[in-house]
């Protein structure tokens, strides 16, 4: 697709803005805890929604699996750690474990995030 270089920022924050919401409405399809609107987001997930959106401008055949490892490696960078909840101030997440061993609504939220920015891909600003 486009070299990084080549996508404006506003172009990656309209498809942010969009996977950030269409994933707020798969939470809440399926019973799980509610993240905040895109403009209240905190800054860390605004970045992470943001770099799955890159990865995915990049190379458009990037996988679920290769996306979850991606956002797990910031996530550890960043100095997070597994733990049962997510808590940003003690930087614990229950999902940093193997694509594998996620369970299959994680794994098809990760799919959804996929398809969606790829499906925003080709906007014409």
């Amino acid at each position: 697709m486009q070299n990084k270089d080549a996508v404006s920022p506003s172009k990656i924050e309209k498809i942010a803005r969009t996977a950030h919401e269409a994933i707020k409405g798969w939470r809440l399809a399926n019973g799980q805890e509610s993240i905040p609107d895109w403009e209240d987001a905190p800054d860390w997930m605004v970045s992470a929604t943001k770099d799955s959106v890159m990865m995915v401008l990049q190379d458009p055949n990037t996988s679920a699996s290769k996306q979850h490892e991606q956002w797990m490696d910031k996530k550890l960078r960043d100095g997070w750690k597994q733990g049962p909840l997510k808590n940003p101030e003690a930087k614990t997440h229950p999902l940093l474990i193997p694509y594998e061993e996620l369970p299959e609504v994680e794994r098809m939220k990760d799919s959804l995030m996929n398809a969606v920015i790829s499906a925003l891909a080709e906007i014409q600003e």
